[in-house]
Order: structure tokens, then sequence, then C-alpha cells
């Protein structure tokens, strides 16, 4: 199942899951992206984006307001739904239109290799590689890995710090996976203080030493952070 976690309150960008991108509002284009591939749902905060979903025959469910971050959100709209323990759970944000869909399969693939390892926590993500001067943009968020591909940090500082003039950086993409099980413990965790420095729910999970388990993957997509990404996107689609 795929569950497009959508607020309309953006502190940073207030209505961008609406914004027109080629004849149509974000969220309805990212759904349409991905929705050949499972049953697709767009948990949403407000009623304005219920309507917009649905006469775009997109289905969406009405959830809290008060959610602290989207993973929150898919989680009430995976109980009210619910979803039973073992189903893989891919939240792809609703500002992330040019998510390609080779992504999505690569990572449900690799949720369902942990559950058939029987790991006890399934929750996964995906990045690439980044130039140096992409590395230093605080949106663009770069992620730590060991050396079986965990990871280790997120941060939306310019990470690893390169000192030996070698460093290369790797790109968080933003999109997760979970087990129904292991997403309703991950919910059910303390907040975690660097997840709020950062503004990076993940760090929530390394926080309480859950497993991050990360992809590498090709990918040339963007998410829509300003109002000028929005520019590059509309441009896209002229």
């Amino acid at each position: 199942m795929i569950i497009i976690p959508a607020r309309l309150a953006s502190t940073r960008f207030p209505k961008k899951v609406l914004a027109d991108i080629g004849g149509l509002p974000m969220v309805v284009r990212t759904a349409k992206r991905v929705e050949h591939l499972d049953r697709v749902v767009v948990a949403a905060d407000d009623e304005s984006i219920i309507k917009i979903c649905r006469e775009h025959g997109i289905e969406a469910m009405l959830t809290s307001t008060t959610h602290k971050s989207g993973t929150d959100r898919i989680n009430e709209c995976a109980t009210i739904l619910n979803v039973s323990d073992e189903e893989i759970i891919i939240n792809v944000q609703a500002d992330e239109p040019f998510i390609e869909t080779e992504v999505v399969e690569s990572l449900i693939l690799k949720l369902k290799s942990l559950q058939e390892k029987n790991e006890k926590f399934i929750m996964g993500s995906c990045y690439n590689a980044i130039n140096a001067e992409s590395a230093k943009d605080p949106n663009l968020v770069k992620v730590v890995l060991d050396d079986e591909d965990n990871a280790i940090y997120f941060s939306r500082s310019l990470i690893p710090y390169n000192r030996s003039g070698r460093a290369t950086y790797f790109g968080h993409i933003g999109i997760y996976g979970f087990s129904k099980k292991s997403l309703k413990e991950f919910c059910n965790l303390s907040d975690a203080p660097i997840e709020d420095i950062e503004g990076l729910e993940q760090l929530r999970a390394i926080y309480h030493q859950k497993k991050i388990t990360m992809i590498k993957v090709a990918s040339t997509g963007f998410g829509i952070d300003t109002p000028e990404d929005l520019a590059r996107a509309i441009e896209i689609f002229l």
C-alpha cells in the first residue's frame, strides 16, 4: 500500500500540495505517478485536499490536523483502514511529483526481503550520490551510512566534513517504507531531541537505536520545497 501524507498548512510553503503542475494539483500528480504500483491513499489534513483528490479519482482520507510528522499521519490512515501488521506501507511525499516508479519498486522489494529474514523492525528509505555543490543546500538532506547501508545520521548540514578532501556525499530521497507493525512502533517512540533540532522525523528512529535500511538508487527527481522548486517543476511541463 502507498499512503501519501498531504498537509495544507505547510510552514515553509503553505498550500503547496495543491499547486498546479502541468494542469494537475501537485498531490494528484504525485499520486498518479505511482497509482499503478499498488493501492494509493492520500492522508490529508483538510477537506479541500480530499475534494480535489476525489475529483481526480484518487482515494483520500481525512486525518488529524495535529500530527507532528507525515509518518504519524500515515499511521493514523493505516490504522483506520485496518491494515494488517505484515502489510508493507510506502510513504511517498505529496511534494514528489517526479518520483520514479523504479525507486518505489526497489524499496518495496527490499522491505519484503527484510520480512523474509524475519527482521523485527522494518524501515527503509533511499539515497543517491550528489555532488559537493548540491550537498551545501540545507533543503537537500544528506545521509551517512554504515558498511551495510544502514543510516548512521541524516542532516541538513554538509556531512561528512571533508577534512581529507575525499568525501562522497549522499542525498536522501524523501520516501519511506515500513511494515505496518514497525510503522506503529515508530510512531509510539518518544520524540527525539535531534529530530526537532534538524527538523527530520527519521532521526527519531536512529535516536532510539532502530535500523533504517537505505537503498542506493538512480534518481533525477526532486521534491518541491520552495517556490523556486515549483517554478522549475512547472517549466518541465510547459
